[in-house]
């Protein structure tokens, strides 16, 4: 069965609006909630106001019931991994149990110059953020272990309390092909991409290497697509409430094209994703957020699964 998980824009919104989107995906049928890890704003201009997103996750857990909650992805650059673990811990305990663990190596250098976060070139970053995802697996686990390694030391660590979950999901987001991907290979759960289908088609195939060269198996990994959608029938009408979003956000259009349509239409591109094993459909949602869509996705899932 197609799972859907709405990734809610936090910049250009209020906390009403946000948690109304959050709340409504539940009540459509929507699987897991989710939303980013910025400081500043990543599309439009970057003074634009924004929510940090462990903050907002905390304060969506007791007022939901079932969706998983989650960032796509938390960015490993703006905390210690013994600090990551107790974050999600918390999480998972104020959620009762429903928290994912999202992170990345992260990449947008601005927010880093703005807050004085140091932001090694790309190859270090990412080892940073391979050595830092083992530690924080180590800690969520219940390990209680000292570490020297080539970025973090720990001395007699452990993370109390465990959080709910007996195996609380780490998702790796990025499709980095040396790097990223091994990551994903060695110590994820699960892994989140995005892009055109030949180019998701091609990672998928190195993926499936890099798991092969560690012993893993690639279906042990749910993969998860992300894509913006909005819903309608009439294609004009989706256009003109696409750029309505855009504009709300200062922009003029997203880097890669949203899929525009019905539900019947917007399944049929999403069919061929599907057929490479992704499990999970992310929606990626503009503030202020289109209900219309958020009310009809279930429609795209069964049609997917009928």
């Amino acid at each position: 069965m197609t799972r859907f998980g709405l990734q809610l824009w936090s910049q250009r919104t209020d906390w009403a609006g946000f948690r109304d989107a959050a709340l409504a995906a539940e009540d459509a049928g929507w699987d897991s909630v989710w939303t980013w890890d910025h400081l500043l704003a990543i599309f439009g201009p970057w003074e634009q106001p924004i929510f940090e997103g462990w903050s907002v996750l905390a304060g969506l857990a007791p007022l939901t019931r079932r969706v998983r909650l989650g960032l796509m992805v938390g960015a490993n650059t703006f905390r210690n991994p013994g600090h990551v673990a107790k974050l999600t811990t918390t999480l998972d305990h104020l959620s009762d149990g429903r928290a994912i663990l999202g992170i990345g190596g992260a990449w947008f250098e601005r927010e880093h110059d703005a807050y004085g976060i140091d932001f090694p070139a790309i190859g270090e970053r990412l080892d940073r953020f391979d050595e830092a995802v083992m530690l924080i697996r180590r800690l969520l686990d219940g390990e209680r272990f000292s570490h020297e390694g080539r970025f973090y030391t720990f001395h007699d660590a452990l993370s109390e309390p465990r959080p709910i979950q007996a195996h609380l999901p780490i998702l790796v987001g990025g499709s980095g092909p040396k790097k990223t991907l091994r990551t994903v290979a060695l110590r994820a759960d699960g892994w989140n991409t995005s892009g055109p289908f030949e180019d998701v088609r091609d990672r998928v195939d190195i993926l499936a290497e890099h798991c092969a060269d560690v012993g893993r198996d690639i279906a042990s990994i749910e993969k998860t697509v992300s894509f913006a959608i909005i819903l309608r029938d009439d294609p004009a009408e989706a256009a003109d409430a696409y750029r309505a979003l855009m504009a709300h956000n200062g922009l003029d259009s997203m880097e890669m094209a949203p899929l525009l349509g019905s539900p019947t239409e917007v399944a049929d591109t999403i069919r061929s994703y599907i057929a490479l094993g992704f499990e999970t459909v992310i929606v990626r949602m503009p503030a202020p957020y289109d209900r219309e869509t958020i009310d009809r996705m279930p429609r795209v899932g069964e049609l997917l699964d009928g």
